[in-house]
């Protein structure tokens, strides 16, 4: 009987809301959230498409370090390195005008925001796929690459 009841508060939290519908549709919570660390590869861009809300949109460049061979120490075996280009759009009226008139290329900057997957015709009449960071927070950590370590 106990067991019974801890399942059910397992799943009570897990459900957000019931449709009473003929589909009995349940909706779970779910978790989509990104962390970026890194530096802006070229000057934002605003866009407005369609008369919709304009968009601020940067790149953003995370770097992965990893060593080759048996030892604990970058002293022995060889570092590679290897860069991950994100493309990050603002929707938030506040942010993305910040975001457009302060963020410049160089800078270190810290982005949050979900994952947007979405298709597009490019100019040659073929079909892309496109992986968007849709940023809710960015806190500033420099104004340029300058400060390289």
């Amino acid at each position: 009987m106990m067991l019974r009841g801890s399942i059910f508060k397992v799943i009570h939290q897990q459900v957000r809301h019931r449709v009473t519908d003929a589909s009995s549709l349940i909706l779970e919570r779910s978790l989509n959230r990104v962390q970026l660390l890194g530096r802006v590869g070229q000057d934002p861009v605003m866009r407005q498409v369609d008369g919709k809300n304009p968009v601020t949109i940067f790149s953003l460049a995370t770097n992965e370090m990893w060593r080759s061979g048996d030892s604990d120490t970058f002293a022995s075996g060889d570092i590679s390195q290897k860069t991950t280009w994100h493309r990050v759009s603002i929707f938030r009226p506040g942010l993305r005008d910040l975001a457009y008139q302060y963020v410049k290329k160089g800078a270190r900057i810290y982005v949050e925001g979900k994952l947007d997957y979405g298709e597009y015709v490019d100019k040659s009449n073929v079909r892309r796929q496109a992986t968007t960071v849709v940023a809710d927070n960015i806190i500033f950590l420099s104004d340029s690459g300058k400060d390289k370590v």
